[in-house]
């Protein structure tokens, strides 16, 4: 399986413990393997099956929703907004998809705290990095956001790129949270509790351009 490039760093250095421990008979040969393995599985990077829905919002990241719904007060960028919230347990894939097909219009990054991801007000607290997507006319702006124990982001987006729904476009390290900001007019399908899947599940329809939901 494909582990992301953020990961090597952590695989390469307990695999270093490792050997050292295996070459001079320091007690690290066994934890050292270990920790390998669990940052091989953390930073493991399946492929996943795209849904083929134009106007389909994928989820962003594989977890559980917390939030699905009208924006929490205070949480999103100005305007009418519906939201949802995908926590991310250590055991999770971490690694973040591109929930639209469109241009990229904005990047930001913006340091914060590491509150727990499930609270509310980690959306505008804790360290966080956020992507506007033009889909056709309809913004979607999708926020990474840290935990306690995830302390860094990674978005590989800049300004004007052109990205495809499912496309791969960073990580979150070690337990976190992603919020999907939509338009009023998005018809969501999913609901709290949820289940879902990066890059597979669709948790909301766009209006297709002619008063429609695709």
């Amino acid at each position: 399986m494909r582990v992301d490039s953020a990961g090597l760093p952590f695989i390469g250095g307990a695999a270093v413990l490792a050997l050292a421990g295996a070459v001079f008979g320091w007690p690290l040969a066994l934890p050292g393997l270990a920790l390998a393995a669990f940052f091989a599985f953390f930073f493991r990077d399946p492929d996943r099956r795209i849904p083929g829905e134009a106007h389909a919002v994928l989820s962003p990241a594989d977890g559980r929703v917390l939030v699905a719904g009208p924006a929490v007060a205070g949480a999103a960028p100005p305007g009418v907004w519906q939201q949802v919230s995908i926590f991310l347990s250590p055991i999770d894939v971490h690694v973040n998809r591109v929930p639209v097909s469109g241009r990229v219009t904005r990047v930001s990054f913006t340091p914060g705290r590491f509150l727990p991801a499930y609270r509310h007000d980690a959306g505008t607290t804790n360290e966080r990095s956020e992507i506007w997507i033009d889909h056709a006319g309809q913004p979607i702006v999708a926020r990474q956001i840290v935990g306690i124990l995830a302390r860094r982001v990674v978005c590989r987006l800049a300004a004007g790129a052109d990205v495809k729904a499912g496309d791969r476009y960073g990580i979150m390290k070690f337990g976190s949270r992603m919020d999907v900001f939509l338009p009023e007019t998005a018809i969501l399908r999913v609901a709290e509790h949820d289940v879902v899947r990066g890059g597979e599940t669709v948790i909301a329809m766009l209006d297709s351009g002619n008063g429609r939901r695709a």
